[in-house]
């Protein structure tokens, strides 16, 4: 966080988001739904209410995963941004999308009921060291060919598109 709040969006910078304030709710969740909304193990995120949330670029599209709940993404290159429970005060920004997500501290887990057994005992596994030092080759590459949006606001920006003509 700076002193103008939270900024944030997508991998292809079509969508990007101003916060001023952020709840006391950073969490994971583990349960299904997640898990098949981010493609991952869990969904990190933190609840921002609608008066403290602005997107400052693009809109996100919406599918509406229960007659409850609408999980926010990017229609152009698929990055999940949020989960917004319908009628709720707020919607709960993922913290990957967050310029500096090492700034929002994760502070209790939920939906355990689907907690992959391999997450139980995480810190044990062998970490295997830094993607740039497993393949310092293929990251000069990536960082030479990458079309990510940078983790910050840009005064104008083109996302990168992989669709043919």
């Amino acid at each position: 966080m700076n002193d103008n709040g939270f900024t944030g969006g997508c991998q292809c910078g079509a969508v990007r988001f101003h916060a001023t304030e952020l709840r006391d709710n950073p969490h994971v969740c583990y349960c299904r739904m997640c898990q098949k909304a981010t493609g991952s193990l869990f969904a990190s995120l933190v609840g921002v209410r609608h008066q403290h949330l602005t997107w400052t670029r693009g809109t996100p599209s919406n599918f509406r995963s229960s007659d409850h709940v609408n999980r926010g993404f990017c229609n152009h290159c698929g990055t999940p941004l949020y989960y917004q429970y319908l009628g709720g005060p707020h919607v709960s920004i993922a913290i990957g999308a967050f310029d500096e997500p090492h700034n929002i501290e994760i502070l209790y887990q939920m939906g355990i009921e689907g907690k992959h057994p391999s997450l139980f005992h995480l810190n044990d596994i062998e970490e295997t060291g830094t993607t740039e030092a497993a393949d310092p080759e293929g990251t000069v590459v990536i960082r030479r060919t990458n079309h990510q949006h940078p983790d910050h606001d840009t005064d104008s920006w083109t996302p990168y598109s992989t669709e043919q003509n």
